[in-house]
């Protein structure tokens, strides 16, 4: 996972996961719309992958 990668997920985690597919967008959204927190450690998770 690149640098700006990691940044991306933790300034606005739905962008980050954008390759990944739909349904992955849709998760990170709902958990950043729940919490910021959430929302970036989903986004970091899904990229881990």
């Amino acid at each position: 996972m690149s640098l700006l990668r990691v940044l991306l997920c933790i300034i606005f985690p739905p962008l980050a996961v954008m390759d990944k597919g739909c349904g992955s967008i849709l998760i990170t959204l709902l958990l950043t719309l729940c919490g910021w927190v959430p929302g970036v450690i989903a986004a970091l998770v899904i990229n881990n992958k």
